[in-house]
């Protein structure tokens, strides 16, 4: 009888053990910018400024020698699980940049440790330092070379993409739209460009794999920002919406960057279209493995109860055995 209970045991146990990683699949840190006017998440460094009633920031004034950046004010989660482990992330943003006299340098998405000092006015690219001991990922968007490019610890980007390819100008005022995603799996980091109001591209205009835990410590304390600067023009950088999630899936669920989260923006409303897709595969995956776990208890259950039922031995019933001894002694006196 002891079979029974421990196996019962244990595949609660697995069932615990896979909802709890099925969990984690959920956002750990995450947040939403589609207005700014009355939110307190975020703080503005250098000339940066909420402006038109909070619907956008004003990262740089039409001045030179203008920078600034806006960061989320919360630490980000990186690491997750057990064992811990660098997690997936997707962040969303739309934007313009107006050149006015010149071409600054543009804007720079940065992840950067607790305690790297990276805002420096206008004295480096995109108003941030590039010291050695700096700790920091960075997607720049480079209005002077028209490229994007993905930074690691210093303003020499690993890998670029010319934007004049793919028809895109970075500098003319045009609203953009942006998509950035970090697969921790595939250890594989995306980047996706289109005008606002345009479909997100399925092909990555930039990519390129790295590993991210064999840079940063996971006992550090990571932020986000958007940081511009204008060096000896006058160019204006203006951020109307930014969204980003971080999330831990387990590893065999995919091998490729999640969707981020994507804005459609329209009458001054937002739609958030949320990962719709991978929410009913993980669903699938979950009603899949729920109905097999049910099935192999079910199967056990029944061989359980077929092993002692075969193993029980017929009882003969008492009057049935005294009758039959006192015809067995008739038949023995005649």
């Amino acid at each position: 009888m002891a079979a029974f209970p421990t196996s019962v045991f244990l595949c609660f146990s697995f069932f615990t053990l896979y909802f709890k990683s099925s969990s984690t699949a959920h956002s750990t840190s995450s947040f939403s910018f589609t207005n700014f006017g009355q939110n307190s998440s975020f703080t503005l460094h250098g000339d940066a400024k909420v402006v038109n009633n909070g619907s956008s920031v004003q990262l740089t004034a039409p001045l030179q020698s203008s920078a600034g950046r806006i960061t989320y004010k919360n630490p980000i989660k990186f690491y997750s699980g057990i064992p811990n482990k660098t997690v997936s992330f997707s962040t969303y943003f739309s934007f313009s940049v107006y050149s006015g006299s010149g071409n600054g340098d543009g804007l720079a998405f940065v992840v950067f440790a607790d305690g790297s000092h990276l805002f420096d006015g206008n004295k480096g690219p995109f108003g941030l330092s590039n010291g050695a001991d700096l700790k920091f990922l960075s997607v720049e968007f480079d209005t002077l070379m028209n490229h994007v490019g993905i930074d690691l610890s210093n303003f020499v980007s690993l890998k670029v993409a010319n934007l004049s390819i793919a028809n895109l100008g970075l500098n003319s005022g045009t609203r953009l739209q942006v998509w950035i995603d970090y697969e921790s799996g595939s250890k594989r980091l995306e980047v996706r460009l289109n005008k606002f109001g345009e479909n997100r591209p399925v092909s990555p205009l930039l990519f390129e794999r790295i590993d991210l835990s064999k840079i940063w410590h996971k006992n550090e304390r990571f932020y986000v920002g958007l940081s511009s600067s204008n060096g000896n023009s006058s160019q204006v950088c203006n951020v109307y919406s930014w969204s980003f999630t971080t999330r831990q899936s387990p590893d065999w669920m995919h091998s490729e960057p999640l969707d981020p989260i994507g804005f459609k923006e329209g009458d001054g409303k937002n739609v958030i279209n949320t990962h719709k897709k991978n929410d009913c595969v993980v669903w699938v995956v979950i009603a899949l493995i729920l109905g097999i776990g049910l099935g192999a208890l079910g199967s056990f259950v029944g061989m359980f109860m077929w092993t002692i039922l075969a193993k029980r031995r017929p009882v003969t019933p008492e009057e049935y055995a005294v009758k039959h001894v006192v015809d067995d002694n008739k038949c023995l006196s005649i």
